[in-house]
């Protein structure tokens, strides 16, 4: 169950009040304003209520949570908010609720003045059922379930996809190139949006000065425009940042582009990208990407359930995706987003169900479940044949061989060392590995005993993040041992850059003679002992 507790304004609530929560928003430029929903279907709001965004009926900061009678019993389904701050909001039944700021109409309701208490969203809305609800800055959307996406607002930039720059004063229907197309998701930048239709197909328009579109351009767009350099994919999921952008694709491939300076974008600098750059390429599959208009903050979770983090995090660059120990990537903001707002409306209902993927994960080396023990340097581990079967050619052969009453409960195995073993059965089940440089060594053995090509990759990538002057004539060895090409150009590279550090360590002296000798051939030629 996700812990509200982690967000700072949320400490000023009673343990009873935290229990009561069903679902919650935290918002705001400082991340001041909270919304939360009750199991009773309550709505509650407390903090310091800019822009009467609290809409309370006054314009009065509050510790103590106020019910919104108004919103009560509406079963809210999607909530988003802008910098002013401005609330939108989409019930069950897709009616679309509104207040807070209103300088540029971005309530809808056709005036500039603020909205002190929720009001519906009437105008060209009444007839639709709205489904999902997205803000940038000072610019609202709505989705509704057929397809249609409307918009209105602040449209400097062409935000609102109007073809002008004309603020829009109510809901108006996004057109032109959406026409006729069948939209599934959205999301808003500052001043920028996006929109992902049932094809997967990704269209941008609004400010585009960081490349935030992807359009290969800084061009902003008055109508939406497709990002044609993801057209060999099929994108189900965008987020969008301050001024970047993350789209998540069906085979769980994460792409990135638009504004870097604080590496936001994943690709280890902080160079703006004008069209998607696929990041993440090294992990496993991605099935959750996240980003919110306020921050310069990504993170995404792997299909295991790992939390990735990068971007800006509590006033760091953090240039490449950093694995966390968090459960979900709603903690990322909690913890180091500025402000620390949430980027959903956060359902903290404990989820009694688990995926596939995560319930492999969780019966590796399960004594209760399983029905085949490894024995390995003396210690056991508990695996499913079923499993091994489907997963690894080697085994399916094996069991092929001698599958039902020939197959022993117990196999020894004295060819490789427990941890190297372990993390390659354990990779059978979820499909990442986690291992330092020289048990990956091992690993990469294996992995090319077994002929599992995929683990031979992630062994030599965990080898060359993990290359020092101590181990990197170790590291170059085993490469040239287990006939990895480009792991061995690496570390030939590596020692040859370090010549001086590395010729000083004992494995350089140890080295196996004729490969010795044949560094130093192929060192020599590069002009490495010149001097």
């Amino acid at each position: 169950m996700v812990d509200v507790g982690k967000w700072p304004i949320f400490t000023l609530l009673s343990p009873q009040e935290i229990a009561s929560i069903r679902k919650a928003c935290v918002f705001g430029t400082s991340a001041n304003e909270a919304i939360y929903i009750t199991h009773n279907d309550e709505v509650f709001v407390f903090g310091l209520n800019c822009s009467n965004c609290l809409g309370t009926g006054d314009n009065q900061s509050t510790i103590v949570p106020k019910k919104l009678e108004a919103l009560c019993g509406k079963k809210i389904c999607s909530l988003s908010y802008g910098s002013g701050p401005h609330v939108v909001l989409c019930t069950e039944d897709g009616e679309v609720y509104a207040w807070g700021h209103n300088g540029y109409s971005q309530l809808g309701n056709g005036t500039t003045n603020q909205g002190i208490t929720p009001a519906q969203v009437c105008t060209n809305l009444l007839i639709k059922k709205v489904v999902e609800v997205a803000c940038g800055s000072h610019h609202s959307m709505a989705l509704s379930l057929d397809g249609d996406l409307y918009a209105w607002g602040y449209n400097n930039c062409g935000q609102v996809g109007s073809g002008s720059t004309a603020n829009q004063p109510t809901p108006r229907r996004v057109s032109n190139c959406l026409q006729g197309k069948i939209v599934v998701g959205i999301a808003c930048g500052q001043t920028s949006s996006m929109a992902v239709v049932n094809n997967g197909e990704v269209y941008g328009w609004g400010y585009n000065g960081n490349g935030q579109l992807g359009l290969g351009n800084n061009g902003n767009q008055l109508t939406p425009c497709r990002v044609a350099a993801l057209h060999s994919v099929c994108v189900l999921q965008i987020a969008c940042g301050y001024a970047h952008t993350l789209a998540l694709t069906d085979e769980g491939l994460l792409y990135a582009w638009g504004a870097n300076t604080y590496g936001q974008l994943g690709t280890g600098n902080k160079s703006n990208q004008l069209s998607p750059v696929q990041i993440m390429m090294e992990k496993e599959r991605v099935v959750e990407i996240a980003a919110c208009h306020s921050a310069h903050t990504s993170a995404a979770k792997t299909q295991s359930g790992q939390v990735y983090m990068w971007g800006q995090c509590r006033g760091q660059s953090v240039t490449f995706p950093h694995l966390t120990h968090f459960a979900c990537t709603d903690d990322v903001f909690a913890c180091f987003a500025t402000p620390a707002v949430m980027w959903r409306l956060l359902s903290v209902e404990h989820e009694d169900f688990l995926t596939v993927a995560e319930s492999l994960k969780k019966e590796f080396d399960s004594p209760e479940t399983s029905d085949l023990k490894f024995r390995v340097d003396g210690k056991f581990i508990h695996v499913h044949k079923a499993v091994l079967k489907i997963r690894c050619e080697h085994f399916r052969t094996m069991f092929q061989s001698y599958w039902n009453e020939d197959m022993k409960e117990v196999i020894e195995i004295d060819q490789f060392s427990y941890p190297v073993y372990r993390a390659f059965l354990e990779y059978l089940y979820t499909d990442s590995v986690d291992l330092p440089p020289e048990d990956a060594i091992g690993l990469l053995d294996l992995a090319t005993s077994y002929c599992e090509n995929r683990l031979k990759k992630l062994c030599q990538h965990i080898i060359k993040r993990g290359i020092t002057v101590e181990n990197a004539f170790s590291l170059l060895s085993a490469a040239v041992r287990y006939d990895a090409e480009d792991l061995e150009e690496f570390c030939f590279k590596f020692c040859v850059n370090h010549l001086t550090e590395v010729t000083q360590t004992t494995a350089f002296w140890q080295m196996d003679g004729p490969l010795l000798k044949e560094f130093i051939a192929k060192a020599s030629k590069c002009g490495a002992f010149k001097n």
